[in-house]
């Protein structure tokens, strides 16, 4: 039961503290981002730490995100060539303050600067303690300062609050003879005072080994001379038991700050209503007088009547022009009535909807004519006749789309449609299946396994030249000498050698 009420607690809590946008636009440098990054940790925990921005994002985009997670604020960086700028915005409808920032230390180099500095994690789980100085100067433009700032922070309650919760500080602080605010952070630490450092170190720190001691003096030094000294602007009694050893309520001790960085010196350029698109409220260096501001305020007036009249006029040349396209519309589909009604075909009802998109289905009357084309000529209607009606096929057939074998003039389509694997496709029948085509002799002569017969030619067994005169082997392809084989022209060559010895040995 108690664990439904902390979370209802703290989600209550969580939705009624402001959150704050740190974030930049356009190209800004290595140390800006820092800095920016550095703006983060101050204003954590109700901040974005891992915020991701974009080229392509507008300040529309962080404005429309900015409702459902609960963002009060805006703390946009950006730079130009000369200097850097710092705009703190309030969502959703303004003011705008605009600074210029001209000073930073980023964090790392103040606490390098440090001999001894103390930050931690356990620090930025609470939100800081703010600390205004020197805003209470009359003036327009220093109460609204001072009042953005006060509402970027959450606010505290001084009988309810937890001193252990104070971690961090903020200080800002308004010169009035240059304009400028001084941005400080610190890290808050709270002391025991009155006592030496010995006895602070017992009290703070691990008891010292004190084995080799003979007395405890010689370990805790309790002479005067050594005692710190913290002045009155820092010393302060305790209402509560605050973290640390020694800190007891309704007792002296002191606070100290420690700088943890980011510094920052920034200077109040202007003051815009809005997201910053109103009318300038405050200028550090433009001054208007007081017709100046009416005559601007007049021109500004005329601009937003001009616009409305265009947008009145844009919106009567719609409505006129859609008008029109109806009329002409309608008096359309009259004469395609009046049209079809003189020739006789069709009644008003099956008069077609020059409006209608593509992708509608036709009439139904499509169906029941491809059906009686069937009954009346036997045959499928081709795909162009009768749109929108599906093809009849027959059983066990493929309804996947397949290619039509084309036919050479002079041949009809064939009448035995069986397939090639049927067991007759070697017999005479088979030459119905192509038409008038005679089939191929040369299949029947190699399907002969006879020995001898080979090419089907009248001879003796293996005679395979039979029926041919010596001479005539270059005649065979009408005079054309044929290619003789390696075999046949080393017959020849040896016979016509042999015939060579003999006529020798016998001239001899």
């Amino acid at each position: 039961a108690g664990r439904p009420r902390h979370n209802r607690v703290a989600e209550e809590t969580y939705s009624t503290v402001p959150h704050t946008f740190v974030f930049h636009r356009g190209q800004i440098g290595k140390n800006v981002a820092q800095l920016v990054a550095d703006m983060r940790r101050v204003m954590e925990p109700f901040t974005a730490r891992s915020l991701k921005v974009r080229k392509n994002n507008v300040l529309k985009d962080f404005v429309a995100v900015a409702g459902p997670l609960g963002i009060t604020h805006f703390s946009i960086f950006t730079k130009t060539e000369n200097t850097i700028n710092m705009r703190l915005a309030r969502l959703p409808k303004g003011p705008t303050l605009y600074f210029r920032v001209a000073k930073y230390t980023l964090s790392k180099d103040v606490v390098s600067s440090l001999k001894r500095h103390r930050m931690h994690e356990q620090q930025f789980s609470h939100h800081p303690l703010l600390v205004l100085n020197n805003f209470g100067i009359e003036g327009m433009h220093i109460k609204l300062m001072a009042t953005m700032f006060q509402n970027m922070f959450p606010s505290i309650n001084v009988h309810k609050l937890n001193l252990n919760s104070i971690k961090r500080c903020v200080l800002l602080n308004y010169d009035p003879v240059s304009q400028e605010v001084e941005f400080r952070h610190y890290s808050l630490k709270v002391v025991p005072v009155g006592m030496s450092r010995g006895v602070k170190k017992l009290m703070q720190e691990k008891f010292p080994n004190m084995s080799k001691l003979e007395d405890i003096s010689e370990g805790v030094n309790l002479s005067e001379s050594e005692a710190e000294q913290d002045g009155d602007h820092n010393i302060t009694e305790l209402p509560q038991v605050y973290s640390g050893r020694g800190n007891m309520a309704s007792q002296q001790s002191a606070v100290r700050l420690t700088e943890i960085g980011p510094r920052m010196t920034l200077q109040l350029v202007k003051i815009s209503e809005g997201m910053g698109e109103g009318k300038v409220l405050y200028h550090s260096f433009i001054s208007k007088t007081e017709e100046e501001l009416q005559e601007m305020l007049k021109r500004k007036e005329a601009r937003l009547k001009e616009k409305e009249e265009r947008k009145r006029k844009q919106e009567q040349n719609i409505a006129l022009k859609k008008d029109k396209r109806d009329q002409n519309k309608q008096k359309s589909l009259e004469g395609i009535k009046r049209k079809r009604q003189q020739e006789g075909q069709v009644s008003d009802d099956e008069v077609e909807d020059p409006g209608k998109p593509e992708g509608q289905a036709p009439a139904e009357e499509s169906e029941d004519e491809a059906e009686y084309y069937r009954q009346a000529v036997g045959e499928e209607p081709d795909e162009d006749m009768f749109p929108g009606t599906k093809r009849k096929r027959g059983p066990g057939k493929s309804t996947n789309p397949f290619k039509k074998r084309k036919l050479s003039p002079g041949k009809g389509p064939p009448r035995d449609k069986k397939s090639f694997k049927s067991s007759d496709r070697g017999n005479k029948d088979g030459r119905k299946r192509f038409g008038d085509r005679k089939p191929l002799e040369g299949r029947n002569r190699f399907r002969k396994s006879e020995g001898g017969k080979k090419f089907g030619q009248k001879g003796g067994k293996g005679n395979r030249f039979a029926g041919q005169k010596k001479g005539d082997t270059g005649k065979k392809f009408g005079g054309q000498k044929t290619f003789k084989g390696r075999a046949v022209m080393k017959r020849q060559k040896g016979a016509g050698g042999k015939k060579d010895f003999k006529h020798k040995k016998g001239k001899s």
